[in-house]
């Protein structure tokens, strides 16, 4: 399952900063372990920031599923930025977005938070909470409290804010702390002298109840716990905590119902005070209770039988309960026993650790201008990639050329025949004056090829680096073929591809993926095509315009070949016409590009355009030429490569990835592999050409497909 983490890190992610500021925030260690747990137990895990981008954030992880996917999750770690009811910013938005989360909803949150609230609500259902009164103002009147009392600001946590006063002139100037401090009223609860205890939960229906917990006080039944000892040195804890049986039954049973009467989900915390007559006071309750090493609820967890990792998954269990009406339940390792990680689950966890390796990598090879003539650039990047996977084992053959960068071929084999064929193109067709630099966001990943190549080359690496990790890179037979000549249709590398495809079992391509996860099962083949048209009765001016419009009609009437055809596209291209009447001159050229996708399918378009060039042909007035052919042949989608496919659509099942079948119009080197081949082009990552000559990845999507690709490579037969 995909589970988005979110919690606060950057609060100034908002438009304005206003209203109360949140002082509550989990430590990244925390929210780093809850992560690791969650891919320890086979999910696939994304950490986010919860400010004003986790829209974005959330869309670019888990998009709107497609039929037949399972919807991911999120495990709401985050308290807000701002403002009053911050627990329920996030949950509230999740709702709007559709998205199932961990914990309480916005209106249980709301409840849970305003102390004033919570309080008459449990008086409404009967169950004991201290006397209490609210104030405005340290001006109103004090006649009607009791002393002693402890004061709060009415919607804070973490014992945020809390005084133990005696006398009025004390109250006061507590009740102006409060109000100046925290920007709300001040509520002044009866002080109860006694005991203090916690009352861990988790589930639903049932509620599963933990150990009660108590607050070590030292045995001064004056005594609290203050934002300060939570933060600082916590006060030693007890649990089970030494209190009869029947008292622990009753303060269970009075916890639940507190949980039940405001309508909370999945877990919280309930703080209890025991009076000097073991009278059941209760104080508040935490809709989000911390998974800190050193607190209550994780520490009675722990005594209930839970470790992190188990706690953590059970919370998800019961969230996924709640709203699915069924579970897959992990088996997490028993306590005190060591648990094994599945591979995938060590290699995603290598994945991510090296995350930032990666991006280095992959910005060199972006910074690097490899346009197809910029030989030198192109053998850059080549002795880069060579020094990486020199590494890793492999040894490199290579193929001079001295139009286009130098072809090579690497493998970790000492045998011809390989478990897979992996093609990676360096050239583009952008030039140094339209190069864009790689550029760096928080969710995406921007530059010249970042999509359509290089950026799978990076996957590719992080790929092996994490098969070796597991010791499963040298039970693997791998060749890599680095082709230079991909933007004029491997002119050069065609055998070559042919050559040690032959060899392959399966053959793989990493250019960039749709945002949908499109593997591309199919490519057009491509022709190209020159077509001229000369003036040659110069008699008279009006030659010049039939030159002209039978130029510009013969160009139509070719173009309107493909109208209608969904399958095959015909477009001109560099079409220009120069002519002048009065010297009695005319000449046009233009470029036609046929993609297409079969190789009858070209015979037929050939056949017509022919026969259209044939009927000019005729004309005495003009001279007209004809040239060119096929470029490569159309990658047509077989049984072999819907087999392909579906094995790794079950790869993608176990792990969460979303992939989706395509067809690109572009052809590409995979092209010139045989039908009868199994081949997928689209392993790259996930990404998008932009309105300039611009290209962009999710950054995330480096992580996923380097890990779809390990597991592609590792699962050969």
């Amino acid at each position: 399952m995909k589970v988005a983490i979110i919690y606060n890190k950057d609060i100034q992610g908002v438009i304005n900063t206003f209203g109360m500021q949140n002082k509550e925030f989990y430590n990244e260690l925390t929210v780093k372990k809850v992560a690791k747990s969650l891919e320890k137990a086979g999910h696939n895990v994304a950490i986010l920031d919860g400010n004003k981008q986790i829209i974005d954030r959330l869309e670019n992880f888990m998009p709107r599923v497609m039929e037949g996917e399972q919807m991911g999750m999120v495990f709401n770690m985050a308290y807000g930025i701002q403002g009053e009811s911050r627990y329920t910013h996030i949950p509230s938005m999740l709702e709007m977005l559709g998205l199932p989360y961990v914990g309480s909803s916005p209106s249980g949150h709301t409840l849970a938070l305003d102390k004033v609230l919570t309080k008459i609500i449990w008086k409404n259902n009967n169950l004991p909470t201290p006397e209490f009164w609210v104030f405005n103002s340290p001006e109103e009147d004090l006649s009607k409290v009791k002393y002693p009392v402890i004061v709060k600001p009415k919607m804070e946590s973490v014992s945020f804010g809390l005084k133990v006063v005696y006398n009025d002139n004390d109250l006061r100037e507590a009740i102006q702390f409060v109000l100046k401090e925290f920007d709300q009223q001040a509520m002044v609860e009866q002080f109860i002298r006694g005991r203090e205890f916690c009352v861990g939960l988790l589930g639903n229906s049932p509620i599963e109840t933990f150990p009660i917990l108590e607050i070590d006080l030292d045995g001064n039944p004056d005594a609290i716990q203050t934002v300060e000892d939570k933060q600082g040195k916590p006060k030693e804890k007890v649990c089970p905590a030494n209190i009869p049986p029947a008292l622990a039954d009753k303060m269970q049973s009075i916890s639940k119902e507190a949980f039940k009467s405001l309508n909370l989900r999945d877990f919280s915390r309930v703080d209890i005070r025991l009076d000097e007559d073991n009278n059941i006071y209760l104080l508040e309750i935490n809709s989000m209770a911390s998974l800190g090493e050193t607190g209550s609820y994780l520490t009675a967890a722990k005594v209930t039988g839970y470790n992190f990792e188990s706690l953590t998954n059970k919370m998800l269990d019961v969230a996924s309960v709640r709203y699915f009406s069924n579970t897959m339940m992990i088996k997490l390792p028993e306590e005190g026993k060591k648990g094994k990680m599945s591979q995938s689950a060590r290699m995603l966890t290598f994945i991510k650790a090296r995350q930032q390796q990666t991006e280095k990598f992959l910005k060199t090879l972006v910074n690097t201008n490899s346009h197809l003539r910029n030989v030198e650039g192109v053998n850059h990047c080549s002795e880069v990639i060579s020094a990486e996977l020199s590494h890793l084992g492999f040894t490199h053959e290579i193929y001079p050329q001295l139009e286009v960068g130098n072809i090579m071929y690497f493998t970790n084999s000492f045998e011809k025949e390989i478990d897979y064929l992996i093609l990676l193109p360096l050239d583009n067709r952008i030039k140094l004056a339209q190069h864009e630099n790689f550029k760096e966001h928080e969710q995406y990943l921007e530059g010249t090829g970042i999509w359509e190549n290089k950026g799978g080359i990076a996957i590719l690496l992080s790929a092996l680096q994490a098969l070796r990790f597991i010791r499963g890179l040298k039970k693997l037979k791998i060749g890599i073929l680095l082709t230079t000549d991909s933007i004029i249709d491997g002119r050069y590398s065609k055998s070559i591809i042919q050559q040690k495809a032959e060899l392959a079992k399966k053959i793989i391509a990493l250019s960039g993926s749709s945002k949908n996860g499109g593997l591309i099962l199919s490519r057009s083949g491509s022709a190209l095509y020159n077509f001229e048209t000369k003036l040659i009765k110069k008699n008279i001016s009006q030659n010049v315009s039939i030159t002209a419009m039978n130029f510009n009609k013969t160009l139509a009437t070719i173009t309107d070949i493909s109208r209608n055809d969904s399958e095959n596209v015909i477009a001109p291209y560099n079409v220009q016409f120069k002519s002048n009447i009065f010297k009695v001159h005319a000449y046009g050229s233009a470029g036609i590009s046929v993609r297409y996708n079969s190789k009858e399918t070209l015979e037929l378009i050939e056949q017509k355009i022919k026969k259209i060039i044939s009927q000019q042909k005729r004309n005495k007035i003009f001279q007209v030429q004809f040239e060119g052919g096929q470029k490569r042949p159309a990658m047509e989608q077989t049984e072999k490569i819907n087999d392909f496919y579906k094995s790794i659509q079950a790869i993608t099942k176990q792990i969460d990835v979303r992939i989706s079948k395509e067809h690109r119009w572009s052809s590409s080197d995979i092209c010139h592999i045989s039908k009868d081949q199994p081949k997928i082009d689209g392993l790259g990552p996930v990404g998008e050409f932009l309105l300039s000559d611009n290209e962009r990845i999710i950054r995330h999507s480096l992580i996923e497909r380097s890990l779809l690709v390990a597991l592609i490579l590792s699962s050969v037969k």
